[in-house]
């Protein structure tokens, strides 16, 4: 996924030096390409995220078309006021990126897991939120957040849980797009960002007739689409690698709750921090997101009436 962000960031730099790549002090091998092809349009403002959204706010004011990139308990945690009145007020062309979002800066403490960032992003006016499951994803929502011309907050996880789809993609901002095909009338699962993979194989295992959707972008979502899958299910299931407040689970509730009523589902992070600091893999486990915790909660809800 981050292989893909970089190329497509690239390859956007190259056709238009109008845009420019803000990061926070990052010396990661990630920006190689980028300095080594496009060295004047390579901005490092330091570990001061708040001036850096700033500047991105003067630059776009300019002409400039800035790409802002931190970890995502900075962009866009630590900034949200200034996302609010220096980017979406004016509705500028500034493309946030947060980068490692859910848990996978997992060793780092609480400090740098993100798991409530588009509960925060997606109550902004005017700030459209993404968040791509796979490399296909990544491209096609970059591509979108640059011609949209308009402030974005793209989320990214730092790891990578596989392709969820076959070859390259085309976006429409707000519709789900099919990660498993299957019939309608039963079970449906929507799911997002890391999680979608565990989606589809929890689906092809235990539920083979349903059908997995992925939510590229959360905000805007085709309501009517979400309304047609509710409608037409007799249970939904919602899985995210992000709080249960706000976030894709809360996106999908409401629209049920006013135009098709069903029984859903919410997987996520319960209203509570990490007890204790391990791997990723150890987080997922301790906050009931691994494979087999996540089956069982969906059997458990499933077969419950």
């Amino acid at each position: 996924m981050r292989a893909a962000f970089s190329d497509t960031l690239v390859r956007l730099a190259k056709a238009d030096r109008n845009v420019l790549l803000l990061t926070g002090d990052h010396g990661y091998a990630l920006f190689d390409d980028f300095r080594r092809e496009c060295p004047a349009q390579y901005i490092n403002a330091g570990i001061a995220e708040q001036n850096m959204v700033g500047m991105a706010a003067g630059l776009a004011r300019a002409g400039f078309r800035p790409f802002v990139y931190g970890l995502s308990a900075f962009i866009p945690v630590r900034v949200v006021e200034q996302i609010k009145l220096d980017i979406a007020h004016d509705r500028l062309p500034v493309v946030l990126i947060g980068d490692g979002a859910g848990f996978v800066y997992s060793h780092l403490g609480t400090s740098h897991q993100s798991t409530e960032d588009i509960a925060c992003t997606r109550a902004i006016p005017d700030l459209s939120v993404y968040s791509p499951a796979d490399r296909f994803e990544v491209t096609a929502c970059m591509e979108l957040a640059f011609y949209s011309k308009a402030p974005v907050y793209l989320r990214m996880g730092k790891s990578d849980r596989g392709d969820v789809h076959a070859a390259d993609l085309h976006i429409t901002a707000g519709d789900l797009l099919p990660a498993k095909t299957g019939q309608t009338g039963d079970i449906a699962f929507i799911a997002t960002g890391s999680l979608v993979r565990t989606a589809v194989d929890i689906a092809a295992e235990f539920y083979p007739g349903a059908a997995v959707w992925s939510a590229p972008v959360i905000k805007p979502i085709n309501a009517k689409q979400v309304s047609a899958i509710c409608e037409q299910s007799r249970a939904v299931v919602v899985l995210e690698e992000h709080s249960v407040l706000g976030g894709l689970g809360s996106v999908i509730t409401e629209i049920a709750s006013e135009f098709a009523p069903v029984r859903i589902l919410r997987v996520g992070v319960q209203d509570r921090f990490s007890h204790y600091c391990g791997t990723y893999e150890y987080l997922l486990k301790e906050h009931g997101l691994d494979r087999p915790a996540v089956a069982r909660r969906i059997h458990d809800f499933i077969n419950a009436n």
